[in-house]
């Protein structure tokens, strides 16, 4: 007999013990719910806890959202959304490389959710990733060959939560230095770096330039054509995109008396022979955001 339209049917996870299977009223707050939960496993302090789906994406349930809870769905009981991010704010200002390097993979893991994000960016979390990023690569190389750490990895981590943290539009990005834009763009413009930061760092680039007209005249005096075109002549797909895309934004932005000389150049630097021979006839399947960037590009 299926359950009442008001109650699904689900298991709920926690670290150590065997799965819970209960019914959740939809009708009750989602509090008592988390209590109840708690006090089954003689857990006290329910304000502290949360629920999230066990589907690896860290989402969590709330008011809101509680509703796409479906019968038979899996749960976890984890810390609340605020405990977490304080926990998380402090993890990746650790003195420990090792540690800090976990905490920011964590934080990159947790930040494509909105709950989250909310809670860590009230604790001025960006304005901590940004002085990461700016003053915090040099450190790290110098120490990388002291503790063989892969400062790649680590910077990646970092720029994987500025982005997925940008990307929930809680913080405008006018708030950004000129110092912040310079560092990232160095990323781009150097001969040598690693795939996912220069992935994220074109990303964050062209969300600059699209959301920013401030910013805009930074990137564009920071970033040359020629550069991007370089990137189109890698082998990586997802870069080649990231490039076009970050083309196709300064071209946008460019004011109407400049647009033609920006033309001019993208037709000296050969820029459709260019995609011709490494985008269209590479033997990679063209994705679907390469053939609307290519799209946006034509028009």
């Amino acid at each position: 007999m299926p359950p009442p339209a008001d109650t699904v049917k689900v298991a709920i996870e926690w670290p150590g013990a065997f799965p819970k299977l209960m019914e959740i009223d939809q009708k009750k707050p989602l509090s008592a719910i988390i209590k109840e939960v708690c006090d089954g496993w003689s857990l006290s302090g329910h304000e502290s806890y949360a629920l999230q789906h066990a589907d690896g994406k860290n989402s969590y349930i709330t008011e809101k959202n509680r509703n796409e809870i479906k019968n038979g769905a899996i749960l976890r009981l984890t810390t609340s959304p605020a405990q977490n991010a304080q926990q998380l704010y402090e993890r990746i200002q650790s003195s420990s490389m090792d540690a800090k390097m976990e905490a920011l993979k964590d934080l990159a893991g947790y930040s494509g959710d909105v709950t989250f994000a909310q809670e860590f960016i009230n604790l001025d979390g960006i304005t901590l990733l940004t002085q990461m990023i700016e003053s915090g690569t040099e450190r790290y190389q110098k120490l990388q060959k002291i503790m063989k750490l892969c400062v790649g990895d680590m910077l990646c981590h970092t720029l994987t939560a500025f982005v997925e943290l940008m990307d929930h539009g809680i913080v405008s990005w006018d708030t950004f230095s000129v110092a912040f834009v310079k560092k990232i763009a160095s990323f781009v413009n150097k001969s040598a770096m690693d795939v996912s930061v220069l992935q994220r760092s074109l990303t964050i680039l062209e969300c600059m330039v699209l959301n920013s007209n401030d910013l805009y005249q930074k990137v564009a005096q920071e970033i040359t054509i020629g550069q991007l075109i370089t990137h189109l002549q890698g082998d990586d797909g997802y870069i080649q995109t990231c490039a076009i895309a970050l083309i196709n934004a300064l071209f946008l932005k460019t004011p109407d008396e400049k647009r033609q000389e920006m033309a001019n150049i993208l037709a000296q630097k050969q820029l459709r022979h260019i995609i011709l021979s490494n985008v269209i006839r590479s033997n990679r399947t063209i994705s679907r955001e390469m053939c609307h960037q290519l799209y946006v590009l034509q028009v």
